[in-house]
């Protein structure tokens, strides 16, 4: 597949140490602290994580993994677990057991919720949060990663990188026409590719989006997967979601696909075969 020109230009930043990626798979490397080691391949690892709410298991030993470059579909019922597995990655929820780590080092467990996002995990909810009564260009430029000191901020001026990046975060989510206009009189799914605007500015190394087409149009909900197809291979991406339509136009034939139930793994494969899978059919879709 041929990547646009301009995600490729987004995936490869000049990163300070903390969120760079180290490794190549099958090669001996120093690891350096604070860096993602994708050696193995892997971004996100989970094992035996359980998460338990006055005696209701969230998650019951729920183990998986996202390779580099990933896009993974999470499907499932209410009450599955997938937003309390989002809220422990991203550490709103600390996990009474087991193991979650962001590559093969940085231990998510040990940390709070904004080192985790400055570690390079971005979250985006179902909800749009945009700053509406600022343009469209300006949400981009205060999502940048900058120092969001007073003083910092008082004497910030955006040099031509800076402008270069906007620019090219505006064609990736296809909001040039858009850049001077109130981020409040955009569409909803406007608004939902704005603030996946604002996640990109933070150079993520993984995206976790819980619902994204929620409440869009047939072809808002198509024009969403459309960008984050485009954004293959720039960073890994989790969405959580139920249309299957969206998830279909993400999977394809060959994407993973992992369904979860009552707080674990019910099945993993291809859509085609989950979808044939007998549990997930009792479970989930129905018959």
């Amino acid at each position: 597949m041929i990547q646009d020109p301009l995600v490729v230009g987004l995936a490869l930043p000049e990163e300070p140490a903390e969120r760079s990626l180290s490794g190549v798979a099958g090669m001996g490397h120093a690891v350096v602290p604070g860096e993602i080691d994708v050696s193995h391949g892997t971004i996100l690892y989970l094992e035996d994580v359980t998460v338990s709410f006055d005696g209701f298991r969230a998650l019951n030993a729920l183990s998986l993994s996202i390779d580099v470059g990933e896009l993974r579909c999470i499907i499932g019922p209410n009450g599955a677990g997938k937003t309390t597995m989002m809220d422990v990655i991203t550490g709103k929820t600390s996990p009474d057991s087991g193991k979650v780590f962001l590559g093969q080092t940085i231990d998510l467990t040990r940390m709070n919720e904004p080192s985790i996002a400055r570690a390079g995990i971005g979250r985006k909810f179902q909800k749009p949060t945009v700053f509406e009564q600022h343009p469209v260009w300006e949400n981009l430029e205060l999502a940048m990663k900058t120092d969001k000191g007073w003083w910092a901020s008082l004497r910030a001026r955006l040099d031509r990188s800076a402008q270069a990046l906007i620019e090219e975060t505006l064609a990736v989510i296809r909001l040039e026409s858009e850049a001077l206009r109130l981020a409040g009189e955009l569409s909803h799914g406007q608004k939902q590719r704005l603030e996946i605007g604002m996640l990109l500015m933070q150079r993520p190394a993984l995206l976790l989006l819980d619902e994204p087409a929620a409440g869009m149009t047939d072809d808002e909900t198509m024009e969403l997967a459309s960008l984050l197809n485009r954004l293959r291979g720039s960073c890994s991406m989790m969405v959580v979601e139920h249309d299957m339509e969206f998830v279909a136009a993400l999977a394809g034939d060959t994407g993973r696909v992992t369904v979860m139930a009552e707080g674990r793994v019910l099945a993993d494969g291809t859509l085609d075969s989950v979808k044939r899978d007998e549990t997930v059919i009792e479970s989930y879709l129905g018959r």
